[in-house]
């Protein structure tokens, strides 16, 4: 499981001009699956997550989670962070997992961050979906299992 964490002020994602979700300051989440993903990798993903310390203390420092800050989660999921290029030009999804099995996890990963007590907005599984946000800082993480 990979994802792409990005400090925002604010992020929604729209499918067929309609907004689906959208939060206030917190991270946009970009999710990717691959095939030897667990609900162990997710509920490991998940802790990291939540416990990540990158949101400004009073002295500046980037020492508070997002539960510190009250922040919310817009997670997406994106199979395309599994994509491989060293073959060519056009990338190849082998590593991928699967959709029904992608979006298992994809959904399982989203209530158990609602369960550690974070607002949680979602996109819509297999959707072409848009994306907007105003990073903060900017501030992206990758987190990986």
């Amino acid at each position: 499981m990979k994802l792409v964490v990005q400090r925002v002020k604010n992020a929604k994602v729209e499918v067929d001009n309609k907004v689906v979700g959208q939060i206030e300051k917190g991270f946009l989440v970009l999710l990717g699956v691959t095939h030897t993903d667990t609900k162990a990798t997710a509920d490991y993903l998940v802790k990291k997550l939540c416990n990540l310390r990158v949101f400004e203390d009073d002295n500046g420092k980037m020492n508070l989670s997002i539960q510190d800050v009250n922040g919310e989660l817009l997670i997406v999921s994106q199979f395309t962070l599994y994509a491989d290029c060293s073959g060519g030009n056009r990338p190849s999804f082998v590593n991928a997992a699967k959709q029904d099995f992608a979006n298992e996890l994809y959904e399982y990963f989203c209530n158990k961050c609602k369960e550690a007590g974070i607002g949680v907005q979602k996109g819509i599984f297999g959707a072409d979906m848009q994306v907007s946000l105003l990073n903060d800082g900017p501030v992206t993480i990758i987190l990986e299992k």
